[in-house]
């Protein structure tokens, strides 16, 4: 049985908030909370991947440190472009 979609944004909201250092735990629920429920079902599953990365390695992609995965760097740009207009 597949996922409902409410579930799946509400996990994906959780694992954005307890994640590896502190300023992913800053930068991502933020993202989670404006973002995910507009999300569609292939959209979720990406975040959910991104998710499974390594948190230094997702902050060096967010704060342009390093180039981000093609497979996730149109997900990357939207969250630079949020964190752009939500600064911290």
């Amino acid at each position: 049985m597949a996922e409902l979609h409410e579930h799946k944004v509400k996990r994906l909201h959780m694992r954005s908030m307890r994640r590896g250092i502190k300023e992913m735990d800053l930068i991502l629920p933020s993202y989670a909370s404006t973002r995910l429920a507009a999300m569609d079902d292939a959209a979720l599953s990406l975040y959910d991947e991104m998710l499974s990365e390594n948190d230094h390695d997702l902050y060096q992609w967010v704060t342009g440190q390093t180039p981000a995965p093609e497979s996730f760097a149109a997900l990357i740009a939207d969250i630079q472009t949020h964190l752009a207009a939500n600064p911290l």
